[in-house]
């Protein structure tokens, strides 16, 4: 019994001594969240050997690296990406289907960080950020910065109450914000500009303007200088330029980008402190789709004309129910029912949608056709397209073509692919204490919010649902 006794009393106080250091682990000063549009796990190995000690190699040694990662909704595309990372959910919740949709008032497309009165804000994501919900918690004293190579990531990735989203103007090649932040964010870029003022022209220069200006906001911001958390998202691109010879172009891509990110980690870290900093890295999970002309090598192929089954559609309701534009437009792979004319009507939405269902999947090149209505009810694989669907905004119809098939647009000349390939890329923790480890569990990137709110004490955003990671 004595034995006993001495067990458990040596078990308690270790259990005390390891939740007491726990709770003194103090949260970071300031989080560093870094995604990579179109990184791969395969091209970083690839190239592995070409790296630097402080860049690929020192995230991927020293920090908690999730091997498996994936988005748990399709279609991705990089604005509907970073505004998962940012929210922790997904384009059904948070509304960000796309970077661009149609608007079903004015039958035009929307960009999902337009604005009518201030030109660039993110009134059009639904749902809180990892920047608010940080805003909120400190009663607004935390400072919350974005920068990208790109508007629609910078201000996604900023949310709604940031100090300030910062994007390379694609026009002037200058770093650009908008009237939406306030004044203070103007004033260090209209500066920042002044001393700086090399144009960025290509994905390499705007790589390279916006990691420097993120070292700059850091410094002249004071970012991570107290006890309150700050927050700074960052977002490059790992984009090639579609070159014959796509090794040498890929392996130039990823040998900057290792030297950039070091340059980056290291410079924060020498600010901060490696103690005082949490760095998150990771990827849009999708790449560009090159349109590859299978016929050359008799591979089944051919062109799916999206406006000619839509405008049969058309006649074929018509002779159903009678005289009336029931198809209003198309846009990417969707189509866009009349949901007045129906209700005029007094026509079962459902019968519809069963009956548009029926007539476009007998087209060649279509793989399959989903409603709004199947896709609310949506389980297994289709689950993933469910939640890339907003049904306020995306269209009633999705038209799934064959693989090795393109889809094409003659009234507004649009070519759509639609991304369902395999991308492989990495959730990295690093710095703040993360101990390193390398885990093989699929995650899905809905969990980089969570875990970052867990770290830094605070509430999840408003519509994240998955756990944290650690």
């Amino acid at each position: 019994n004595n034995r006993m006794n001495k067990c458990l009393t040596a078990i308690l106080l270790a259990l005390s001594a390891t939740a007491s250091a726990q709770r003194l682990q103090p949260a970071p000063r300031l989080v560093v969240n870094i995604t990579i549009d179109q990184l791969r796990t395969d091209y970083i190995q690839a190239f592995a050997p070409l790296y630097g000690p402080d860049g690929f190699k020192k995230l991927l040694s020293e920090g908690r690296v999730y091997e498996a990662a994936s988005y748990d909704f399709l279609p991705i595309d990089r604005a509907s990406a970073v505004a998962s990372i940012s929210s922790g959910t997904t384009p059904y919740y948070n509304n960000i289907v796309s970077s661009q949709w149609l608007d079903r008032a004015t039958l035009r497309p929307v960009y999902c960080v337009a604005d009518s009165k201030v030109g660039t804000s993110p009134r059009l994501l639904s749902t809180s950020t990892i920047g608010d919900e940080l805003k909120v918690a400190t009663g607004g004293s935390a400072l919350v910065y974005a920068l990208a190579f790109s508007r629609d990531a910078a201000v996604l990735s900023a949310g709604h109450a940031a100090d300030g989203a910062v994007w390379v103007d694609d026009n002037r090649g200058v770093l650009a914000t908008s009237a939406y932040y306030p004044q203070k964010a103007h004033k260090w870029l209209n500066a920042y500009n002044a001393v700086y003022s090399q144009r960025a022209s290509d994905d390499r220069t705007k790589n390279i303007a916006v990691a420097h200006a993120a070292q700059a906001c850091v410094v002249e911001q004071a970012m991570g200088r107290d006890a309150v958390t700050d927050y700074l998202a960052v977002t490059l691109s790992a984009k090639g330029r579609g070159a014959a010879n796509w090794q040498t172009d890929m392996e130039g891509v990823y040998i900057k980008l290792d030297q950039l990110l070091g340059d980056l980690v290291a410079g924060i870290e020498k600010q901060v402190g490696k103690e005082h900093v949490l760095f998150v890295v990771t990827s849009t999970g999708y790449t560009d789709e090159e349109n590859v002309d299978y016929s050359k090598y008799n591979v089944p192929t051919g062109t799916f004309y999206i406006n000619r089954p839509a405008n049969l559609l058309n006649i074929y309701l018509g002779a159903v129910y009678g005289q009336g534009r029931y198809v209003e437009a198309c846009y990417h792979n969707e189509i866009y029912l009349n949901h007045k004319l129906i209700e005029q009507k007094r026509i079962s939405q459902s019968e519809v949608l069963v009956r548009c269902q029926e007539f476009l999947i007998q087209n060649s090149g279509v793989r399959d056709v989903y409603t709004t209505n199947s896709l609310l009810n949506a389980g297994g694989d289709t689950r993933k397209l469910r939640n890339g669907h907003h049904p306020a905004i995306s269209g009633d119809i999705v038209v799934e073509v064959a693989p090795g098939w393109q889809l094409y647009n003659e009234d507004n000349l649009e070519r759509y692919t639609c991304r369902a390939s395999f991308v492989p890329f990495p959730i990295i923790f690093y710095g703040a204490g993360t101990l390193a480890e390398h885990i093989n569990t699929p995650v899905s990137v809905e969990h980089i919010a969570p875990t970052i709110a867990k770290a830094i004490r605070i509430r999840a955003p408003n519509a994240c649902k998955s756990e944290p990671l650690f």
